[in-house]
């Protein structure tokens, strides 16, 4: 069995497992081994650092921490507990997930829960994926953007394909 353990700043405020969305918010989770940077395959993370961004600001929401991952070796387990399935339980509620590599039955999983995996092509600071993801957010977000930001709410309107 996965042991999952969540990490959230202490507030006078009693919140659910995932504290509630900040209004016009994109809830974004980056897939990292030591809270620092974008440094991470899906499968492998320890931890995801999960923040809620908008044009102007960032807000850290919670560490998600996972004892059993995967090795990298690409090699499939077939005997124990799906490792992939908790990973996707906790992260409900994120729009975007941002990590280095993920397999396609893991990112499957990931579209299936409304959530849009984005590789990074080389690890980066946490800093600098959250600067960009403003970046995206302040100007014309690209079509795939345009549709997770109207799913979730944060956009008034439709996205155009026609772009």
């Amino acid at each position: 069995m996965t042991s999952v353990r969540r990490f959230s700043l202490v507030t006078d405020v009693d919140h659910a497992l995932m504290p509630e969305r900040q209004a016009g918010a994109l809830r974004v989770a980056i897939a990292t081994q030591d809270i620092k940077g974008c440094n991470a395959h899906f499968g492998s993370a320890k931890r995801f650092a999960v923040y809620d961004v908008t044009p102007d600001s960032w807000n850290f929401v919670e560490a998600v921490a996972f004892d059993d991952v995967s090795d990298e070796s690409g090699k499939h387990r077939t005997e124990g507990d799906d490792r992939i399935a908790p990973k996707v339980e906790a992260l409900k509620g994120c729009h975007l997930l941002f990590c280095l590599a993920i397999g396609g039955p893991s990112a499957a999983k990931l579209v299936s829960a409304k959530i849009q995996p984005v590789k990074v092509p080389q690890p980066q600071s946490i800093e600098d994926v959250l600067s960009r993801t403003q970046t995206m957010l302040r100007t014309a977000p690209p079509p795939w953007l345009r549709k997770v930001l109207a799913e979730a709410g944060v956009s008034d309107k439709k996205p155009s394909f026609e772009d």
